[in-house]
């Protein structure tokens, strides 16, 4: 009778190991996002796009979740709250970060102060990533440096003539349009956006009074997060 051949009792356990994690499905999720939007469907959209586009191993490894509340200011941060919390006790999980995405527009300085405050003041944080007056000055950012306050009816104009001027064509932006991540992705430069995005946060260094704070934006800060979570699936745990 032929001597069976003997095999390492290591190289035994990593099959085994191996072979009962493709049995259960098992993917270890390294990390829990939340992003509670002021908009239901601009900012979403927005970000549901950028979502889509990181690389598969982040999507693979990460939970990203992305709401449009229709809400604003204090009673966003507050949503926010109660969306975590509700979300940690269902799955049992806890978010490694939260974001509100919300603009100034009409709002008073106080609303606006008072909203950024309070998400700080939460346990754990929330980061905001605010702009004043519009979300439509990140949209531009892709284009052209903006360093004076506007209306944000201006802002459309801008958005609309940056965009005729690529497409060699009429545009008319729309408010909702699920197709400008893709006109901004191709059309615009979302590295140059963060660049000037950080510049007008650099001018505004130091001073706490946010409402006055325009043009300016935080939006960049959430992008580069979202990013920056490509680099974080490389590094081995």
């Amino acid at each position: 009778m032929a001597r069976k051949a003997k095999v390492d009792n290591a190289i035994l356990k990593r099959l085994s190991r191996g072979s009962q994690q493709r049995k259960q499905g098992i993917r270890e999720i390294r990390k829990y996002v939340l992003i509670i939007c002021e908009g239901e469907k601009t900012e979403p959209a927005y970000f549901e796009g950028l979502k889509a586009d990181l690389p598969k191993g982040v999507l693979d490894n990460c939970r990203i979740f992305i709401e449009g509340q229709g809400k604003n200011t204090k009673s966003l941060v507050e949503a926010a709250i109660e969306s975590r919390n509700q979300r940690q006790r269902d799955t049992g999980k806890t978010f490694d970060e939260t974001w509100v995405v919300f603009d100034r527009d009409s709002f008073s300085a106080d609303q606006f102060n008072g909203a950024i405050f309070q998400a700080g003041n939460a346990v754990p944080p929330i980061r905001c990533a605010w702009t004043n007056e519009a979300f439509e000055l990140w949209y531009c950012l892709h284009f052209c440096y903006v360093n004076h306050a506007m209306p944000r009816k201006d802002y459309k104009a801008m958005i609309e003539l940056e965009l005729e001027k690529k497409l060699g064509r009429a545009f008319s932006y729309e408010k909702n349009d699920p197709a400008m991540y893709q006109y901004l992705k191709i059309h615009g430069s979302r590295k140059q956006a963060i660049a000037w995005a950080g510049n007008l946060a650099a001018y505004f260094a130091g001073q706490e009074n946010f409402a006055d704070q325009n043009p300016c934006t935080r939006v960049h800060l959430l992008v580069e997060a979202l990013e920056a979570l490509g680099k974080e699936m490389e590094t081995p745990r």
